[in-house]
């Protein structure tokens, strides 16, 4: 999608952003403003609960893994509130069991991170009749593997033999991985 052209959002503009990571919540925040998009952004599911109760907005991106729960309460009160609103969730965590979650609580698409503004643009505003368009550059499957084993490490505090634990994979076998630099 050409930056410069703005997207067809309708008549009501407004976008609620979850996300916990600031940062990338203000670089899409201001993504989608430059898109036409009316942003309010929330860093909290208490936050985007608030947001989404005193004015349901038309577009929604919320984040499925929050400091303070899970981005599918706010996705399930979004949708209570506002039942025509079009709700995109992203996740660092892609997985077919919470992408079906997503959408049967009434999540319009879901796309796993890292995402960029158009691709959230297209998620948005596809017509659910036909599959968009895939991605220009895709992560490669080793590059998401790899994504996965960085989160596991880093939520276990770097600790090697409880990541590999968890991952149900031999520790030296973890530590080899862990020494690689990440595949493209």
């Amino acid at each position: 999608m050409d930056q410069t052209a703005q997207p067809d959002i309708g008549a009501d503009p407004s976008l609620l952003l979850v996300d916990d990571d600031e940062i990338f919540l203000r670089r899409l925040a201001r993504a989608m403003e430059k898109r036409g998009f009316s942003v309010e952004s929330a860093s909290s599911v208490a936050a985007g609960k608030a947001m989404a109760m005193a004015r349901p907005p038309a577009y929604a991106v919320i984040d499925l893994r929050l400091e303070d729960g899970n981005g599918l309460d706010v996705v399930e009160l979004l949708r209570e509130a506002r039942p025509d609103s079009r709700i995109v969730v992203l996740t660092g965590y892609g997985a077919i069991a919470t992408a079906v979650a997503a959408v049967k609580i009434g999540a319009t698409d879901y796309l796993s991170k890292p995402a960029d503004a158009d691709d959230v643009v297209r998620a948005l505003l596809s017509s659910g009749e036909a599959l968009p368009e895939p991605p220009e550059n895709p992560m490669s499957a080793d590059r998401v593997r790899w994504e996965h084993i960085q989160r596991v490490y880093e939520q276990c505090d770097r600790n090697v033999s409880e990541t590999a634990r968890r991952l149900s994979m031999h520790r030296r076998t973890l530590q080899r991985i862990l020494a690689k630099r990440s595949p493209r």
